[in-house]
């Protein structure tokens, strides 16, 4: 097998190493070169794209901004603050899959815990290839599941949702993105902040081996399988971190605290000197370690896990010790700090290096180029396949596929009840947990490579638009999100194009709802030799509930079902093109602004107002899923008739089944609330239907006065829930 070395990439590029030329005006050391190299990889510094988050919208009424956060911080009221940040671990997982999403979920969790705030809970976003004839996406699939659940599981922090993906773009790869939040009281919020002679304290693991150039690693396409690279994963040692970060921050022995995760001690290091505008001084030798003959060049760039960085005042460093002795957590004082703004890195008495921190941490940024890709030019507008002529088989079929059937196989490894939070379990739109203030917090991510793959900008924006719809159908306000941008490599021209148009398209769709970005995580490099992933934007979006959270119900006999959203002829990238006739092409669903917008605040006033049993919105699938869905919800079936549904121009019946328009919604409603519901759509102006109603055991779905599908909804439950064990079991 061979094996990455982590030394051989560290050639800076010519314009950085002019940059050191004229800031330094001296040759760099080796470990300055190391510690540089970890700062500067794109992993770590996001050279390529940091100017251009700044048209992220990151303000409003609910963010709280403080020097040096790793994760987001919301005031949720009450003198109380949710927090939440959003990680990969794409290159470790594809190589190590168990270790590789263990210390993924590990690390974001280490950085909610830095705010002083504790974890509550976790969710995943996954991407695979084509499970169906693929043994290694499988495998890879299994375990990146059973690394995710073991983790939680075993801090007892519930993972309470997410959403998986196969593609052929993902083969011999995988996308493994873990969202965390956090809770806890405002005015114990730590406010990063040093003072000249503070210590500097390391605690939780020690240093090993492992991990070390994981952030050069993660920065290049994956080529080789370096399992050096990827980090060992212990979380009884990072349940015991949580335990001692939190009572030393009630003890007031915290003045700043930062993660260590890429880049190791010299990323921590640099990015909290120059954060807080200091120097410090440390000391390898005084650094907890796995084993001997670690030379210091490995210390300083290890990224194993567990590990805490906290500056100390020195009247409070007992008590930090006998915090840490209290939960055995070992800890270091591995240096101090200083006023001279220098990152200070010695060996005994003999300096390794010595640099402004400003420099470390703050790599020259790029102007990438960029250029629209020729792939979008030849992509066919319209699918000459044959038609499809039974819906019936159709619906089974999609049901049953990878990217449709129930997730519930890998909701079932996770513990999403633990902590009593859980209101709304995963499965179906958002999850809920329940807050101290008597809150609820309403959660969900979301992405949809297929739709950003023919148009970026759009595919983006409707990624960003169904998390909210999914929040919104939980009765919750959507009032901050997280995005984890994914691609390619940035030095291609048409991959940076990609890349910036989904940027542009959040960017603009965020600023029209006012919904801040609070953190986020660019990756690129996401590529094998058999080429890069689709871009891959995935968007999370947090929503508040003020009073009673909003419980669904399932559809009983007598219920009406009303669609709320117009449908268009946009069946590009959908389940229905892609998986049913093998098309990749046709027009990607768009977003109206004006529409989602009021179609959000019409389905929140219809839940507050208690009009509704049970909201879904129409996504993957389209309309004919998401029916489907509420019958199997409610082990019920429906006699629906599509003809007065609301779209634009002359659909065909299969556009309207299985189009992927956004802004759309089903309602149940009860008989009693059916006049006040129109009348209410009707004097707002939203664009809604009353389709039909719920009776009997099968499905039956009619348009212009024709039959188009009939099912027994026992059969749908079982294609639907057994689709994914199935493959799972006999693929």
């Amino acid at each position: 097998m061979d094996t990455y070395n982590w030394s051989k990439k560290l050639s800076l590029q010519k314009h950085e190493t002019k940059y050191v030329k004229d800031t330094i005006k001296r040759k760099l050391t080796k470990t300055e070169l190391q510690i540089v190299a970890a700062e500067w990889s794109e992993h770590c510094s996001y050279k390529s794209s940091k100017k251009h988050l700044k048209m992220l919208p990151t303000t409003g009424p609910n963010v709280i901004l403080e020097k040096g956060y790793d994760s987001g911080v919301l005031d949720v009221g009450d003198s109380y603050v949710v927090t939440v940040h959003i990680e990969s671990h794409n290159h470790p997982s594809a190589v190590e899959p168990f270790g590789g999403a263990a210390t993924g979920v590990g690390g974001v969790i280490r950085d909610i815990l830095s705010t002083g705030t504790r974890p509550i809970a976790i969710l995943d976003g996954l991407r695979f290839g084509n499970i169906e004839n693929d043994a290694h996406a499988r495998w890879l699939f299994k375990n990146v599941v059973s690394g995710i659940a073991d983790y939680g599981n075993c801090l007892g922090i519930p993972t309470i949702g997410g959403e998986v993906e196969f593609d052929d773009c993902y083969k011999n790869y995988a996308l493994v993105d873990v969202a965390a939040i956090g809770y806890g009281k405002k005015d114990r919020l730590i406010k990063n902040h040093a003072n000249k002679g503070d210590l500097v304290v390391l605690i939780g693991g020690p240093t090993g081996r492992d991990g070390i150039g994981g952030s050069q690693f993660a920065s290049n396409s994956l080529e080789s399988e370096d399992r050096s690279a990827v980090q060992i994963p212990d979380p009884f040692i990072e349940k015991l971190i949580i335990e001692t970060i939190l009572e030393a921050r009630n003890e007031k022995c915290i003045n700043a605290m930062k993660d260590l995760g890429g880049g190791g001690l010299s990323c921590a290091i640099s990015e909290t000197a120059e954060s807080l505008g200091i120097g410090i001084e440390l000391d390898v030798d005084s650094v907890h370690t796995r084993e001997s003959g670690l030379s210091p060049d490995e210390i300083m760039i290890s990224e194993s896990q567990e590990r805490m960085l906290i500056i100390t005042c020195k009247e409070k460093l007992s008590k930090l010790k006998q915090i840490c002795d209290k939960f055995g957590v070992t800890c270091s004082t591995i240096g101090h700090v200083k006023d001279d703004k220098m990152m200070h890195v010695k060996k005994g008495k003999n300096t390794l290096a010595l640099l402004p921190a400003e420099f470390v941490a703050r790599a020259p940024l790029l102007d990438r180029k960029k250029t629209k890709p020729k792939y979008l030019k030849q992509i066919k507008k319209e699918n000459k396949a044959k038609k499809t002529l039974d819906y019936s088989k159709t619906i089974l079929k999609l049901l049953s596929s990878p990217n449709i059937s129930s997730k519930h196989w890998v909701f079932r490894q996770y513990d999403h009840e633990v902590g009593i939070r859980t209101v709304v379990k995963p499965g179906f739109d958002a999850s809920v947990l329940r807050l101290d203030n008597g809150k609820f917090l309403s959660t969900k991510i979301d992405g949809n490579p297929k739709h950003c793959y023919l148009d970026p900008r759009q595919g983006a924006i409707g990624c960003f638009e169904e998390a909210c719809r999914n929040v919104v159908c939980t009765g919750a306000n959507p009032i901050g999100m997280v995005d984890h941008l994914q691609f390619g490599n940035p030095e291609d021209p048409e991959i940076f194009w990609t890349f910036m148009e989904s940027l542009e398209g959040l960017t603009e769709y965020a600023k029209f709802l006012r919904i801040p970005c609070v953190g986020g995580k660019v990756s690129f490099y996401n590529e094998t030799p058999l080429g890069p992933i689709k871009p891959t934007p995935l968007i999370g979006v947090l929503g508040i509930i003020d009073k009673t959270p909003f419980l669904p119900v399932p559809p009983n006999n007598g219920d009406y079902l009303i669609i709320i959203g117009k449908t268009r002829d946009e069946l590009g990238g959908s389940e229905y093109f892609e998986y049913i006739h093998k098309f990749i092409g046709g027009i990607c669903p768009s977003v109206d602004f004006k529409d989602s917008k009021i179609n959000m605040l019409a389905v929140l006033s219809l839940i507050k107002n208690k009009l509704v049993k049970s909201v879904h919105d129409c996504s993957k699938g389209g309309f004919a899923i998401a029916v489907s869905e509420l019958s199997i919800f409610g082990n019920i079936g429906c006699n629906i008739d599509i003809n007065n549904m609301p779209f634009v121009k002359n659909l065909s019946s299969e556009k309207i089944l299985f189009s992927e328009s956004h802004s759309r919604y089903l309602l149940v409603i009860d008989q009693k609330n059916i006049i006040r519901v129109k009348q209410f759509l009707s004097k707002k102006k939203i664009s809604f239907a009353v389709l039909g109603k719920f009776s009997g055991d099968q499905i039956n779905i009619t348009y212009k006065s024709k039959n188009l599908v009939k099912i027994i909804v026992d059969i749908l439950r079982k294609r639907y829930f057994n689709g994914l064990e199935d493959l799972l079991k006999h693929g």
